[in-house]
């Protein structure tokens, strides 16, 4: 079952780094959420109410509708249409009638043709129901507004970590600044009257910051994607990858710079996978490594 796990773990990564703002502000996350005698694996509310400027929290207040927006995660086997009924007449008694409810099904097996009819057919404008099939990849939702936005907003196959790195940025801006600002003196010595000026200066830090920006994107900037089966790790346009079962232990390593990385140690020697560099948290991330190296995609 560790599979409907990860699946789950990649859904509260995705509220909590804001990736489904756009269905709804979920600012409250539970765990092994009961209702009634089912329990909901992770549960998530919020309302459409704008948390930004001033500004935007009054246009907000006087405009958009006040409902409370629900989002449920339940996980099984193999769901049949009976479950999938009772999953949403539960959500339904729970919560006020023009509440908002989007109920993510995640299964291991492919899906029965029946519980896809069941799906596709629910007809409630303010349920949105998305099945996923971790065996066949395949994705069913509901014929309505919300079925469609949540199964366009929610991703299952794989979570992308990553953060921008200010010091490293400084770094390639500063590399940059002082090429322009060399190229400047070379034309200086070179005869060319009056170029450098508090308009060059200006020109050449915006020419930094941008240029600056794209060395730190080639060079230096860190992005993780993890899923079921490996990862991808990519520092700047250098892409490594690995499978899970190509290792055998893992351990947080700190280096001499004083950042957090997982080391994953295998046969042909260890790999390191930067957490700081990539705003992964550091237990939750070993944790989770661990369990996918140790159980692999195949645990029951």
């Amino acid at each position: 079952m560790y599979e409907l796990d990860f699946a789950v773990d990649m859904v509260e990564e995705q509220l909590v780094k804001g990736n489904l703002r756009w269905l709804a502000n979920f600012n409250e996350i539970r765990k092994e959420y009961r209702v009634g005698d089912l329990t909901f694996p992770l549960y998530a509310c919020g309302s459409l109410q704008e948390r930004g400027f001033f500004l935007s929290r009054i246009f907000s207040a006087l405009v958009t509708p006040k409902y409370r927006v629900h989002l449920l995660i339940y996980t099984e086997q193999s769901f049949d249409p009976k479950l999938v009924r009772k999953l949403i007449l539960t959500c339904k008694n729970k919560f006020g009638s023009e509440d908002w409810i989007f109920l993510g099904l995640i299964q291991r097996d492919a899906f029965q043709k029946a519980v896809k009819e069941t799906v596709t057919s629910v007809a409630d404008r303010n349920v949105g129901v998305v099945a996923f099939s971790l065996a066949s990849r395949e994705k069913v939702f509901s014929d309505n507004v919300l079925g469609k936005g949540f199964a366009k907003q929610l991703k299952l196959t794989e979570v992308k970590f990553e953060v921008f790195d200010l010091p490293n940025y400084l770094k390639s801006f500063t590399v940059t600044f002082l090429s322009v600002v060399l190229l400047l003196v070379l034309l200086m010595l070179l005869s060319v009257q009056n170029i450098i000026n508090p308009l060059s200066m200006l020109v050449a830090v915006l020419v930094s910051l941008l240029l600056g920006y794209r060395l730190y994107k080639n060079r230096f900037h860190v992005a993780l994607s993890i899923n079921s089966k490996g990862f991808q790790l990519w520092e700047g346009k250098n892409v490594k990858e690995g499978k899970w079962t190509d290792f055998s232990d893992v351990a947080i390593y700190i280096t001499p710079q004083r950042e957090t990385c997982l080391r994953l140690y295998s046969k042909e020697g260890s790999v390191d996978l930067p957490l700081s560099r990539a705003g992964l948290s550091r237990k939750e991330t070993y944790l989770m490594v661990k369990r996918l190296i140790k159980g692999g995609p195949d645990t029951q």
